[in-house]
């Protein structure tokens, strides 16, 4: 890593001081924050460690997706922790629901997740989170928690937002890396005060699905398990992806 290598004009030094976490690996382009953050973690690297990067070549969402992340245009990062397995099952959508909450202020408009791992705004997607988990045994020796947030729309990505003009990253970054920390470290299943926001923030609960069963979508257990009522009664789907009729 150069040593002169900035992000909005702050250093790797001053943005781990200022995002107080133990190590930040900062880089102009990389193929993917999460493959870096695996080798980060092979290496002894300490939970807490942020993964950060102007660009990605290699930039990838669920299933392998590719996600469009140019210089400039977004916050492509990956947090290491290191966990124990019952808090690895809900991260994802704890994760949505606590970011959701940080960055509705700079979206210009309520966030709402879309169940696993997607976050909406104004009808598009703005954020996408993969968690990747390496064990051992069975036992998780850590977790990779990758985020993708538009900072602006990519140009020829159908129903992509973005950011309110004039957000700063740094602004965003203060905001969400607690959240994502916070969420890495909670265990259990979701509490009250989680299922009331979920309720409110959850973009499909009553709409048409035609996977992981084709049936409306009932919502979301504390679990975090999604219930569809299909023709043959309520399914139950653990992981997978959610598509909606109407975005099919």
């Amino acid at each position: 890593m150069a040593s002169d290598l900035s992000y909005e004009g702050h250093s790797a030094d001053d943005l781990r001081a200022i995002l107080r976490v133990p190590r930040l690996e900062l880089r102009d382009v990389v193929a993917s924050t999460l493959d870096l953050a695996h080798e980060l973690a092979r290496s002894g690297a300490p939970a807490g460690t942020l993964v950060l990067a102007d660009a990605q070549t290699e930039g990838r969402g669920r299933g392998g997706r590719a996600w469009t992340s140019e210089a400039g245009s977004g916050i492509w990062l990956t947090l290491l922790e290191r966990c124990n397995r019952g808090s690895a099952d809900l991260v994802s959508i704890r994760l949505g629901l606590l970011v959701a909450q940080a960055i509705d202020i700079y979206a210009g408009g309520t966030v709402l997740l879309k169940w696993p791992n997607d976050l909406y705004v104004e009808g598009g997607k703005l954020a996408g989170i993969l968690v990747e988990s390496r064990w051992r045994g069975d036992q998780i020796e850590w977790m990779a928690i990758g985020m993708g947030i538009n900072l602006r729309a990519p140009a020829g990505v159908p129903g992509a937002r973005g950011l309110r003009p004039g957000t700063s990253r740094i602004d965003v970054l203060r905001a969400i890396v607690p959240a994502m920390r916070a969420a890495a470290a909670a265990a259990g299943p979701l509490s009250e005060e989680e299922m009331r926001n979920l309720e409110t923030r959850d973009m499909a609960r009553g709409r048409r699905c035609s996977q992981p069963a084709s049936g409306r979508v009932c919502g979301i257990s504390a679990d975090g398990t999604l219930a569809i009522h299909s023709a043959a009664g309520v399914v139950l789907a653990h992981a997978g992806s959610l598509v909606l009729e109407d975005e099919a």
